[in-house]
């Protein structure tokens, strides 16, 4: 059975797409930004906008029962590559070892300077 996860605290969808997919134990997560819950932009420089995006993961993610924690694969876009020192701090105050596999790609983003998606693992409810 899938799941479908849309909390109200992160920005509603722009498109036909759900914010998180669960199907088994696996929980799949659309790009996120730096956005608040009305869809506005938030963060004045690109570190804060990294940890508002890997908020509104972590809020998607604790709506089905997981955290960033459980992270296995993350997909990073940045508007510039000049930001991927400062990417690799903050990533580190979200996720621990092991590591998630992550791919880091420099894309045209339009007004903001990251998104971020994920795949996480949920584990069984005890």
């Amino acid at each position: 059975m899938i799941e479908r996860f849309q909390p109200t605290s992160v920005p509603p969808p722009a498109g036909p797409y759900s914010a998180g997919i669960k199907m088994g134990n696996l929980l799949f997560l659309a790009g996120q930004g730096p956005f608040d819950s009305n869809g506005e932009r938030v963060g004045a420089t690109f570190g804060d906008q990294a940890r508002a995006t890997f908020d509104n993961l972590e809020l998607v993610a604790n709506a089905a029962g997981t955290s960033l924690k459980n992270v296995l694969r993350i997909g990073v876009y940045l508007s510039s590559l000049d930001n991927f020192d400062e990417l690799n701090a903050v990533m580190a105050e979200y996720v621990d070892e092991p590591y998630p596999a992550r791919t880091t790609i420099p894309v045209a983003l339009r007004g903001f300077d990251v998104e971020i998606d994920a795949v996480l693992f949920v584990p069984d409810a005890s």
